[in-house]
């Protein structure tokens, strides 16, 4: 008799990294013979797939395994896998806290799972697994994307920086860089797939090319994304001050396909907390970026990273990070209170801030951040814009009537349906993976609103796979030689179910 397929689910904490890697984790677990989980159902696997950059990380995972505890008991040969940064840095320790966890693996060694999980089982007992550097490169591994329109595409993995405050470099470990070929083997893999957009990831994407000696390596890649047939929108995550180069900025110009939106991590405007932090740029350096981005690309969209409280760090300090805030003019940013995470110098640092100031300080950025982003978001109201139809982005659609995508520069955009435009069964034959043409017809802080008719609306073959409830899947693609460039035609095999 047939053997009834164990069903897995993967449930992911952190960045687009470790998003990107719960993808490649699903394609591993299918290619071994698992299924994605029936929705209602309880999984035969659960895989934690781990950030540890903010100390809630591990409040929030040993939570989660003290919930899951039970259901295990009540369901003999359930298996709990935890994997990431937080598995990295805790190692074994999580099977002292947790006991009943079967597999640790750390952010080197994804491709193990299947077989841990299948050792653990033979032998009844927890396997922990860590290694210190990578062997295999992660985008060797087959992926589940969960996206039939974007994906996502790793560029690096690990950081030669050293900054104070971050705890990545020590659990990824040094830059390693993929080679040019094999990204752009992926990309237009993606692309046959009827993939519209991708993202190019990296802890440090424009220091890309260290390890074959190409400063000019990241530019060169987003130009050559621009010769890939059918690939409508190209993305990058994130880049460093510190290696931004002119070339970047005239790739991006220059390449029709590459999206005018740029995540510029700032950390703080003030020099004396940026030198505390190993950050190798000053005030001065970073807003002289942002000036060559907007005389290159007027309507750019630019977000960054923000800490506020950074041990040292005082009230004059502080309103030179409001000062950068109000030259930059963000259309969003992702902040953060100072979080101590052992194993970094900051942790020990000496004036740690008091929580109640910089609770203070951060309700300030947040209103002055907010202010600006409506500013810069009012501007927009009465133009038009393209929209990427996406799934998941507007949590009142329901009720609105309205769906959901993403403009060109990354901005939300909130658009009615149109009526008009329907399916032989009735429905709106708008799907994600589509594109419509609209007009901004209102602005909010953190999203547009286009409530007018559309001005077009065009069918895509991502729309058409997500019509049709395909995943869209990518076989592992192997180490190739260092060059850019237009590569000779290959086969690419369509893999869909």
């Amino acid at each position: 008799m047939t053997e009834t397929p164990r069903s897995f689910k993967v449930i992911t904490y952190g960045c687009q990294m470790n998003a990107h890697d719960s993808e490649r984790i699903s394609g591993l677990l299918e290619d071994a013979g698992y299924v994605p989980v029936p929705v209602d159902a309880e999984p035969d696997v659960v895989v934690f797939n781990t950030c540890a950059v903010r100390e809630n990380a591990d409040n929030r995972l040993y939570g989660n395994l003290g919930h899951l505890r039970p259901t295990k008991l009540a369901q003999p040969g359930m298996q709990i896998a935890v994997g990431g940064c937080l598995a990295q840095k805790d190692r074994g320790d999580i099977v002292k806290k947790a006991p009943w966890v079967d597999v640790v693996f750390g952010t080197h060694n994804i491709g193990s799972l299947p077989v841990l999980l299948e050792r653990a089982r033979h032998n009844a007992a927890a396997e922990v697994e860590i290694l210190e550097s990578l062997e295999v490169f992660p985008s060797t591994l087959p992926t589940r994307r969960e996206s039939t329109y974007a994906g996502w595409v790793s560029i690096s993995v690990g950081c030669n920086n050293t900054c104070t405050f971050c705890i990545v470099p020590a659990l990824r470990g040094k830059e390693k860089d993929r080679r040019p070929g094999d990204i752009l083997a992926e990309v237009r893999a993606l692309a046959a797939e009827g993939v519209l957009e991708v993202t190019l990831l990296g802890q440090n994407v424009n220091s890309y090319g260290v390890e074959f000696g190409d400063r000019l390596a990241f530019g060169k890649l987003l130009r050559a994304c621009g010769d890939v047939e059918g690939l409508e929108r190209v993305r990058f995550t994130s880049p460093h001050p510190k290696d931004f180069t002119d070339d970047v900025i005239a790739a991006m110009a220059e390449t029709p396909n590459v999206c005018h939106s740029l995540h510029m991590p700032l950390q703080s405007g003030s020099d004396s907390v940026l030198k505390a932090m190993r950050r190798s740029y000053r005030a001065e350096r970073y807003l002289g970026i942002i000036e060559n981005v907007r005389a290159a690309m007027p309507d750019a969209a630019i977000t960054t990273d923000i800490i506020v409280g950074f041990p040292g760090e005082t009230d004059a300090d502080f309103e030179q990070t409001l000062d950068v805030v109000r030259a930059a003019r963000y259309s969003s940013a992702f902040t953060f209170q100072y979080s101590k995470r052992p194993g970094t110098p900051a942790a020990t640092m000496d004036l740690q801030v008091p929580k109640a100031v910089v609770q203070e300080r951060y309700d300030r950025l947040i209103a002055t951040l907010e202010q600006i982003s409506w500013d810069e978001n009012k501007k927009l109201v009465g133009t038009p814009v393209e929209v990427l139809v996406a799934v998941g982005e507007g949590r009142k659609d329901g009720a609105t009537g309205r769906m959901s995508g993403r403009a060109r520069d990354g901005r939300l955009v909130h658009f009615a349906a149109d009526s008009s435009l329907t399916g032989a069964n009735g429905d709106i034959a708008l799907r994600p993976g589509d594109i419509v043409h609209t007009t901004v017809t209102y602005a909010a802080p953190h999203h547009l609103n286009a409530d007018g008719p559309l001005l077009s609306h065009r069918r895509t073959r991502a729309g058409d796979a997500w019509e049709a409830g395909r995943v869209t899947r990518t076989p592992g693609v192997s180490l190739g030689m260092p060059t850019i460039g237009t590569p000779p035609p290959t086969e690419t095999p369509a893999r869909s179910c």
